[in-house]
C-alpha cells in the first residue's frame, strides 16, 4: 500500500474553461460583501429582482405551486416540461400571433438555462455569435465556457440604444452561427422599432443564422407589450426565450421556457436541445404549475407594475442626466438604465463603480461587464427601489460624482 501524499501537495487544478467564464452582475457582489463587513450599509442596485424591492408574486401563482406541492407533484417530470405548462406557453404565443406546437416548447430553469441549452445545441468551439454591446453577460459567459467567440455589434446611446445594422453586417463571417437579439433590452431599457427588427431578421436570413430572441421583458414596455419577434416572419429561424421571473414577479422560481420556431430548418436544433435537456432530467416540477397559472390567469398586476416602472425610469433618467459629467438615455421598458460618466484620464468604469461602492455603499455594475469599452464610463442601474429611496441614492451619486471628477 502506497504512502499518502504529503499535505503540502499542490491544489487540485480547475478546468481552464472556468477562467473564460465571467458574470459581472454577481462577481461584483464579493466586493460589496467586504464593504458590508466593515459596517457600511450597501444599497444593491446590481440585480433585477422585483421581489427584493417589494413587488409581490401574484397570489394565484403561489396558490398553484402550493397546490401542486400538497397534491404530491414532487417527483421528476418529463424533461421538456409538464404538458400543461408547454400547452400554456404555446397558447400564449398563439394569442400573440405565432402558431407553435407544444412539442416545440421546453420548460427550463429560467431563461438562463434556455440560453445555455440553445447555445450548446448550435455553437461549436471556435464558432462565432453576434451579441449586442452592451449585452446580458450570461451570453458571453456561456460562449466562453463553450470556447466560442462573441462578436459585439454596436448599439448607439445617441440613437436610443438601437443596433448599428451596418456594424452588425460587417461582423458576419463563415464561422458566424447566430445573432442574439435582446428586445426589450437588458441592460439599456431600449425597445427596437419594427423596421430594425425586420432588418435583423433579414441579416439572419441572408447569412443562414439562427436568431436567439430574448423576450423576457416584452410585457414590461411602458407603452404596450412588445410583439414577439417571430410575428414579423413566421418562417424565420427564431428561438424565443422568456420566463416568469420579471413580468410575473417570480425570479426565484427559476421557471422559464424556450420556444423553437415552427420552420423545419430548426427541427434538428429542436432535437439537439431536447437531447441536452434529457441530460439534466427536468426543471423544477412544482414551479411549472405556476407557469400555467401565470399564462392562463390574471395579469392585472402588470398594469400597475409597468406604471411604477415608468415613473422610476423617468426619475432615473432626469436625475442622472442632471448630474454634471453624466448622461442617461431614458429607458422604454424594464427596470434598468445604462448611464455614463465622463471619466478622468486613465480611469475605467470599474474604477468609478468600485469607488462609488466604497464611499457611498451604492452597488451598480460597470459597463465593461456588459461588453462596453471600459474607458467610456458606462454603468448599469437597477431602479426598482421606491422613488423616494431612489431620490436619496441619486443625491448621493451626484455628490460622489462631483467629488470624483474634481479630485481625479
Amino acid at each position: 500500500m502506497g504512502e499518502m501524499p504529503p499535505k503540502t501537495a499542490p491544489p487540485i487544478p480547475v478546468a481552464r474553461r472556468v477562467s473564460r467564464f465571467t458574470y459581472a452582475i454577481r462577481n461584483i457582489v464579493a466586493e460589496a460583501r467586504a464593504i458590508e463587513a466593515t459596517g457600511v450599509q450597501v444599497r444593491y442596485l446590481n440585480i433585477g429582482d422585483p421581489v427584493a424591492f417589494g413587488f409581490p408574486t401574484p397570489p394565484h401563482m403561489i396558490a398553484a405551486v402550493e397546490r401542486a406541492l400538497r397534491e404530491g407533484h414532487n417527483g421528476y417530470v418529463p424533461s421538456p416540461g409538464i404538458e400543461a405548462a408547454r400547452e400554456a406557453v404555446a397558447e400564449d404565443y398563439q394569442a400573440r400571433g405565432i402558431t407553435v406546437s407544444p412539442d416545440r416548447v421546453l420548460i427550463t430553469a429560467g431563461t438562463s438555462e434556455a440560453i445555455e441549452l440553445a447555445l450548446n445545441a448550435i455553437v461549436d468551439e471556435g464558432d462565432e455569435v453576434l451579441v449586442p454591446s452592451p449585452t446580458y453577460p450570461l451570453y458571453t459567459a456561456v460562449l466562453g465556457k463553450i470556447g466560442a467567440v462573441p462578436r459585439y455589434y454596436r448599439t448607439d446611446p445617441a440613437d436610443n440604444w438601437w443596433p448599428d445594422l451596418t456594424h452588425m453586417r460587417s461582423l458576419v463571417t463563415p464561422r458566424t452561427r447566430a445573432v442574439v437579439v435582446i428586445d426589450p433590452n437588458n441592460p439599456t431599457g431600449a425597445v427596437y422599432p419594427t423596421h430594425l427588427r425586420r432588418a435583423i431578421i433579414d441579416v439572419a436570413e441572408r447569412h443562414g443564422l439562427v436568431i436567439l430572441a430574448d423576450e423576457v421583458y416584452g410585457d414590461l414596455c411602458y407603452e404596450a407589450p412588445v410583439p414577439l419577434l417571430g410575428t414579423l416572419d413566421l418562417d424565420a429561424p427564431i428561438i424565443s426565450f422568456s420566463s416568469v421571473s420579471k413580468a410575473f414577479l417570480a425570479p426565484g422560481w427559476r421557471a422559464g421556457w424556450i420556444v423553437v420556431g415552427a420552420t423545419p430548418r430548426l427541427d434538428d436544433t429542436l432535437a439537439a436541445i431536447k437531447k441536452l435537456a434529457d441530460g439534466r432530467l427536468c426543471s423544477t416540477g412544482p414551479m411549472q404549475y405556476g407557469v400555467v397559472a401565470a399564462l392562463r390567469g390574471d395579469r392585472s398586476h402588470q398594469v400597475e407594475f409597468r406604471r411604477a416602472l415608468e415613473e422610476r425610469a423617468e426619475l432615473t433618467a432626469d436625475r442622472l442626466s442632471s448630474i454634471p459629467g453624466m448622461r442617461c438615455v431614458r429607458p422604454r421598458a424594464g427596470f434598468y438604465a445604462m448611464p455614463s460618466v465622463s471619466l478622468p484620464p486613465r480611469r475605467t468604469d470599474e474604477d468609478f463603480v468600485l469607488a462609488l461602492l466604497r464611499e457611498t455603499g451604492i452597488l451598480c455594475v460597470h459597463g465593461s461587464g456588459f461588453g462596453l469599452p471600459a474607458d467610456q464610463g458606462f454603468f448599469r442601474v437597477v431602479f426598482l427601489a421606491r422613488p423616494e429611496e431612489l431620490s436619496v441614492i441619486y443625491d448621493d451619486i451626484a455628490a460622489f460624482t462631483r467629488r470624483y471628477l474634481h479630485h481625479s
